[in-house]
């Protein structure tokens, strides 16, 4: 969040990539293969493309967003060939994962047509390849080769057309080279039962089967986890609600049917495990108490009754890699009518016997936190416990933004964080909650950029990110989601994101806030993969970040459109063009930027809050 208004930063490059320009740096990438020759295989070559003519409709084939048909016509050999329509944010990428042998080569090549069309392989162990062809109209042949590198035993083969343009056709897709018999799908689960469950999970285990290296857990018909065992816990259900879970099998081969499906319902249960006796449903308001701006400034003792959760901005750091914060309260010379530092802590005690929690909120826009070694996170530790002691606070809000998460390239899985700055925050944080107990209130406000966006771009880069910031708080939540009490993304200064819809979602609007936050509520692909499955959050975990005003922030929503977006996620009502995945009436609230905005612009946001009817 920003000392000046929020709409400060420009929103360009968290928007989805120019057409013309990721076109351009693909077909750069991609030069290579455009002058690429067939090449006759060996003879001791295989042909390891299953279907590779579609004859058999998509059997070995998977596309994305349900974008792939077989059809009659046109065709290049045979009596099918493969459609693909790409739709809003998706390319109508097909794909098939394919068994090879380390340290060999092998040649992909396919008959195309259409506008923009892809042939590549990917997970090869060396460089990955791609070849395209900007146009064409009659069957044309791409080709390109790789080399596996020395433990690659399973690559990826795929075809893909380019956002907003025209169907594409494939046909007679071959891969030769190096291979022993075909691997078969795997057996279909069998004696799927549902075990222990508490108010916001139920574990799930079942039968081994035949041929199976992995499975995949789906909850009325979305897949919810993978797992290489024979069960699974699902987490971050609704209390006292009943779901039906089927298990399917994969290997290199792809996916079997999915299993018998189970219906089990969680327990009635009740509280927050993660602490902070907030509340059934809560406001939370950043409070500039180290700054002033155009907003004005606002005595603790001001702020509102109808915010439960205040947070202070902010705690800022010593330099960027030192882990020194320090918080000192807004000066008189910047802030006319400020209260003595004996009356701020009066003030805020006087809050907590109220009910109220007050934290302590580090970063902000300029506030700019790396912790690069184990001596940063300790001086983190000990910084931060000694603001948390002077002004008795409750706990602790996660604000970091610009560049102060990263993650390096081949951090890949968010459950197995390597890079260190992201280690070492997980581990500050774990160590302030042991320190603290069940009291620390831990909430985070990352921007969409860093959450929502892990789900949206695919390619080179972390979890395939074109961005090193793309979806890097997900290893920090998932870390520490036994631990949170709330998660509230900062839903403006976001540029359009792509929801489970695979379409893209504008912000101001209920759809945006729907869309965003049914991802956390549902859980979703990391990158696109669904064997990295980000789990869903709890609903009292949740809360939905808004500017107050349209001073506040670029993204400013009207108060119609915030109840609409209310209504739909908790009563599954007044929803609009996007379909959520449930409803949640556990929903824990909003929050925004900030306490002094809404105050500025006549406490328009907390009346909408306190006249909105939860049940």
């Amino acid at each position: 969040m920003d000392r000046t208004r929020r709409f400060s930063r420009p929103p360009g490059p968290l928007s989805p990539p120019p057409r013309l320009l990721a076109a351009l740096i693909a077909g750069v990438v991609a030069a290579g293969g455009l002058v690429a020759s067939a090449q006759t295989a060996h003879a001791a070559d295989t042909e390891l493309a299953r279907n590779g003519g579609f004859e058999a409709g998509l059997d070995g084939w998977s596309c994305t967003a349900g974008s792939g048909t077989a059809v009659s016509s046109p065709v290049h050999g045979g009596a099918k060939a493969l459609q693909a329509t790409p739709a809003g944010g998706d390319n109508a990428q097909c794909a098939q994962s394919v068994t090879v042998q380390p340290n060999s080569t092998y040649t992909l090549s396919s008959w195309v047509r259409g506008s923009y069309v892809y042939l590549g392989a990917s997970g090869t162990g060396t460089t990955d390849v791609s070849t395209w062809t900007q146009s064409a109209p009659s069957w044309q042949q791409l080709t390109t080769t790789f080399k596996t590198g020395a433990s690659t035993t399973s690559v990826t083969i795929y075809t893909h057309g380019w956002y907003g343009t025209g169907a594409y056709y494939a046909d007679d897709v071959s891969l030769l080279g190096p291979g022993g018999d075909p691997v078969q799908l795997p057996a279909v689960p069998t004696g799927l039962t549902a075990g222990s469950a508490t108010s916001s999970s139920i574990t799930l285990n079942w039968a081994a089967s035949s041929g199976a290296t992995g499975y995949r857990v789906y909850q009325g018909g979305t897949q919810v986890a993978t797992t290489s065992g024979t069960s699974a816990t699902v987490t971050g259900l609704a209390a006292s609600t009943a779901y039906t879970f089927q298990v399917s099998a994969t290997n290199t081969a792809g996916e079997s049917a999915k299993s018998a499906a189970v219906t089990a319902s969680t327990t009635s249960g009740g509280g927050n495990p993660g602490g902070g006796g907030l509340p059934a449903h809560a406001l939370v308001g950043y409070l500039h108490a180290s700054f002033a701006n155009g907003s004005g400034y606002t005595r603790m003792a001001d702020v509102p009754d109808s915010w439960d959760v205040i947070d202070l901005a902010f705690g800022e750091p010593t330099s960027v890699t030192s882990g020194d914060i320090r918080f000192t309260p807004c000066p008189v010379s910047e802030c006319p009518g400020v209260e003595s530092t004996a009356d701020f802590k009066a003030a805020i005690k006087a809050k907590q016997a109220a009910g109220k929690k007050v934290l302590i909120s580090i970063g902000g826009q300029n506030g700019q936190v790396q912790l690069t070694t184990t001596a940063a996170r300790d001086t983190f530790v000990a910084s931060v416990s000694k603001i948390i002691d002077e002004y008795g606070l409750d706990g602790l809000d996660v604000d970091f933004e610009g560049h102060s998460l990263s993650l390096n390239t081949g951090d890949t899985d968010f459950r197995n964080p390597t890079t260190p700055v992201v280690v070492n925050l997980i581990s500050a944080l774990k160590t302030l909650k042991a320190k603290y107990g069940a009291k620390f209130v831990l909430t985070m406000a990352p921007e969409t950029f860093f959450v929502q966006m892990g789900y949206q771009y695919y390619g080179s880069g972390p979890w395939g990110g074109q961005d090193p910031r793309c979806g890097a708080y997900l290893p920090v939540i998932h870390a520490l989601r036994d631990d949170l009490t709330l998660l509230h993304v900062q839903d403006y200064n976001s540029g359009s994101i792509m929801g489970l819809d695979n379409q893209y979602h504008s912000m101001g609007g209920a759809d945006f806030h729907i869309a965003m936050t049914d991802m956390l509520l549902t859980g979703f692909p990391v990158a696109g993969d669904s064997s990295r499955m980000f789990p869903a959050l709890r609903p009292d975990q949740v809360a939905i970040g808004l500017p107050a005003s349209t001073n506040a922030g670029n993204g400013y929503t009207a108060p119609a459109e915030v109840t609409k977006a209310l209504n739909c996620l908790t009563k599954n009502a007044d929803c609009g063009s996007y379909r959520t995945h449930g409803s949640w009436p556990g929903l824990r609230g909003l929050m925004t930027w900030s306490v002094n905005w809404d105050r500025f612009n006549g406490g328009e946001f907390a009346r909408n809050f306190d006249a909105y009817p939860w049940s």
